[in-house]
């Protein structure tokens, strides 16, 4: 039976990734899609999911808008990254995908709610306050929810602050609160992620596949590419949120060890960072090494399967 999941997310070069995934595999199902400000503005990335959406010809899955800011501090949003719009590089459709007109934060407590317990995962790969403030406005969800798989936090060093990986660091109030929630979390952070780089071959398979979808991730991943020359120094960028997806789909895709991780708050250079211990008590599942061939054919079989969606 297909896993049934919740993708909270911003869109953002590799959340569109990461969407397409979901969609294209048979191993999870898409209950909802979720956004919340955090690569770019609410409006953007809402809008970014809702036309990645009618590109792939995903039907009948709710698409929420969230939270507009973190919890208790101003927005930091990573345009130096995904550009202006959040997905810079190519030219995306109009979006026929509606807009669910519930707030995301319903949508996720609703979800999860009218599913059976256990029955629902949390897949977030962006800030985490639409997932803290549904928490806290029902905690029943919480005992509820199957597992958390988030795309966040290091076990090293950051990549938005020298200690703080991007996600967390933009609300660490909200990834405090997830972190220390009473359900099992898994930690897919930059440890991992920087071992799904997105080299000149991975584009190549991409681009062989051939349909609209395909041409435009590799115009997508083409400019997130130069992002990541530019300003991170990268020469192959890391596809960071699939990997989220693809601990769901196949868990023995990646090597996981038991750890407990606190989110610093009140640190002047460290707010933001994910302090991991893997001699005490642990609280979460920490992802280390990646199967990387496994991974980019999960997502090379996903976009293939998508093929040409029938506009309608």
């Amino acid at each position: 039976m297909a896993r049934r999941i919740v993708l909270d997310c911003d869109p953002g070069h590799d959340d569109a990734v990461a969407l397409l995934l979901a969609h294209g595999n048979p191993e999870v199902e898409l209950v909802a899609v979720t956004t919340v400000a955090g690569n770019q503005t609410l409006d953007k990335v809402t809008w970014n999911a809702r036309s990645v959406a009618t590109l792939a010809g995903i039907t009948g899955v709710p698409i929420a808008a969230g939270c507009d800011r973190p919890l208790v501090r101003d927005l930091t949003v990573a345009a130096h990254i995904h550009g202006v719009s959040g997905l810079d590089g190519t030219r995306l459709p109009e979006p026929t995908a509606e807009l669910d007109p519930r707030h995301a934060v319903d949508v996720i407590i609703e979800s999860i709610m009218a599913a059976d317990p256990g029955e629902i995962t949390l897949v977030p790969t962006a800030p985490l306050t639409n997932i803290a403030m549904a928490m806290r406005r029902e905690p029943r969800i919480v005992p509820r929810v199957r597992e958390v798989v988030l795309m966040g936090g290091s076990c090293t060093r950051g990549n938005i602050t020298p200690a703080a990986e991007f996600n967390v660091a933009v609300d660490p109030e909200a990834a405090a609160a997830v972190f220390a929630g009473e359900w099992p979390v898994t930690m897919v952070g930059l440890d991992l992620t920087h071992q799904a780089l997105t080299t000149a071959d991975v584009l190549a398979r991409i681009a062989a596949i051939g349909t609209p979808v395909a041409t435009a991730v590799v115009e997508l991943l083409t400019f997130y590419r130069r992002s990541y020359q530019a300003d991170q120094r990268m020469s192959d960028p890391p596809m960071h949120d699939p990997c989220a997806v693809a601990r769901v789909i196949a868990p023995d895709v990646m090597a996981v060890r038991d750890a407990f991780v606190a989110v610093e708050t009140q640190g002047r250079w460290t707010s933001g960072m994910t302090v991991t211990d893997f001699g005490r008590t642990p609280n979460t599942l920490v992802a280390t090494t990646l199967d990387v061939p496994r991974f980019w054919d999960l997502v090379i079989d996903a976009l293939t399967a998508i093929g040409t969606p029938v506009v309608t």
